[in-house]
This record gives structure tokens, C-alpha cells and sequence, in this order.
């Protein structure tokens, strides 16, 4: 028996609906064989059709599910997601700079996908300031990106600088996701760190989905858990989503696609 498994924690919020957010990183780390942890730092009620309602947790109580995680398991990368507010941000913070992980991948969530708003404004400032100075890498949307950057990025000339931008805020690597752009040619992202730019493009579907970028966060976790370089994980875990989107089902009674995270799994 293998008793040092690697593990992957996740840091964001739970989706009662099972499409995104903690149980989308969950399914995504375990069809990449690697063992799941999740730290809890809010509450959704929602389900295919948007969010009903948030909760978020008290901070001391999110503190000790991530110290629970530190102390028994050797964490190879840590996944953060939906963090509400800037108390939120802070505690995560202090704690990974106390137990200063090998890899943090952030998914700066701040709307979902029906359009509610995750991220409290006063958040955005911590975020910048405590988060993604730790992160090795990024993964925001183009509407993240441009809350981010305070700024429009209107195609794809726009994205190229957005990506250096986002760079010069601190983090060690930025992926930036192209599926926004009113394009109807390929989904271009854009893997950026100190040496340049990489292209990654996949095939435009026309298909309205939720979970995307929580599953993407957490496949890169994965990945980097696997040993592979930051622009090996970000192109596999990009490639992951696309064959988990196409393989999507309808579970509820909204149009929104949940994502097939077991039938995309990476051979091993």
C-alpha cells in the first residue's frame, strides 16, 4: 500500500448543485489520481438555473480545515477559488505563507456564471495585494481579467498586453482564458510568464456551461501534483476542459451544461 499519496487541496466555495466550486475540484483531482482535500470558505445554494443564496463560514472555523489539511497530508498543490470577502482572503493568505505550499493556483472568482456576484468589492483590493503575489499561477476569464486591470480588453491584440499586465501584479505565471472574445474562429488562451507567451487554441463550442474555470484551476493543480512544468499543466488542464465540456450533460432543469470530469479523464 502507497501510504504517501499526493493530495491537492482546494480552497473555495461548495455548489449545492455539484457543477462547479468545490465538488467540480474534487471530481477533477480524483480523475487525475490524485487524492482531494477541501477547505470550505463559503456556502452556495444554487443549482443549474443560478445562485439562490451565500453563506460564508467564520473565518476561524475555515482557519482550522486548512490547518487540519497541513498537518496529515503532503499537499503537492493548493487550488483557491470562490474567497468572498477580504477577511476571507486574509486568513488564506497568513496560512499559506506559514505553510508555504510548492504550487498555489488561483481562480480569481468573482461572478458566476448566472451572473452573481461572488466577490465583495472591497475584496479585490486584497485579492491584488495578499493573493496573487503567492500564486504561481493565474487563471482568469477575460470579464476577471478586466475587473482585475480596471480596464476593457476587447480582442485579441488587448489580451496579449492584459496577460503581461496581469503578470506585473506579482504572480509567477498567468493563464488567461480567451472564451469571452466575440470570436467565432478558435478559443485562444494565453499561457504568460518571464520568458513569453504561449498560444493554446481549441475549437469554439457553442455551449453554455458551468464549472469551467473551477475545473480548470484544479485539473493545473492536478497536473503540477504530477510533476508536470506549469505550461505542461496549463495546456493539458485546457485540453481536459475541452473534452469535458464536449462530453457535458444536463442534470437539472436549467440549460447549463455540468461538465463530464470523469468521462475526459487523462489516461494514466
Amino acid at each position: 500500500m502507497n501510504t504517501q499519496t499526493l493530495s491537492a487541496l482546494t480552497i473555495a466555495g461548495s455548489d449545492s448543485g455539484g457543477g462547479a466550486g468545490i465538488q467540480a475540484d474534487l471530481k477533477t483531482f480524483a480523475a487525475h489520481s490524485v487524492h482531494g482535500l477541501s477547505a470550505i470558505a463559503a456556502l452556495t445554494a444554487q443549482h443549474t438555473r443560478g445562485v439562490v443564496a451565500v453563506n460564508v463560514p467564520p473565518v476561524d472555523f475555515l482557519h482550522a480545515q486548512i490547518e487540519a489539511c497541513f498537518e496529515d497530508f503532503d499537499i503537492g498543490a493548493v487550488k483557491l477559488g470562490m474567497l468572498a470577502n477580504a477577511d476571507v482572503i486574509d486568513a488564506v493568505a497568513d496560512a499559506l505563507q506559514a505553510h508555504k505550499p510548492a504550487f498555489i493556483v488561483l481562480d480569481p472568482v468573482m461572478v458566476a456564471t448566472s451572473g452573481a456576484k461572488l466577490l465583495e468589492d472591497e475584496a479585490l483590493d486584497a485579492l491584488r495585494q495578499r493573493l496573487i503575489p503567492l500564486a504561481s499561477v493565474i487563471t482568469p476569464n477575460l470579464p476577471e481579467a478586466e475587473l482585475l486591470l480596471g480596464h476593457a480588453i476587447a480582442d485579441g491584440a488587448a489580451m496579449r498586453a492584459a496577460a503581461v499586465e496581469l503578470l506585473s501584479l506579482g504572480a509567477t505565471s498567468v493563464f488567461l482564458k480567451g472564451g469571452h472574445l466575440p470570436d467565432d474562429g478558435d478559443v485562444i488562451d494565453l499561457f504568460a510568464d518571464s520568458t513569453g507567451i504561449v498560444e493554446i487554441a481549441h475549437p469554439r463550442l457553442r455551449i453554455e456551461a458551468h464549472g469551467t474555470g473551477c475545473t480548470l484551476a484544479s485539473a493545473v493543480a492536478a497536473n503540477l501534483c504530477q510533476g508536470l512544468a506549469l505550461t505542461e499543466a496549463c495546456s493539458a488542464a485546457s485540453d481536459y476542459v475541452h473534452a469535458a465540456l464536449r462530453k457535458g450533460y444536463r442534470p437539472g432543469r436549467g440549460e447549463i451544461v455540468v461538465l463530464d470530469h470523469f468521462g475526459a479523464a487523462p489516461a494514466r
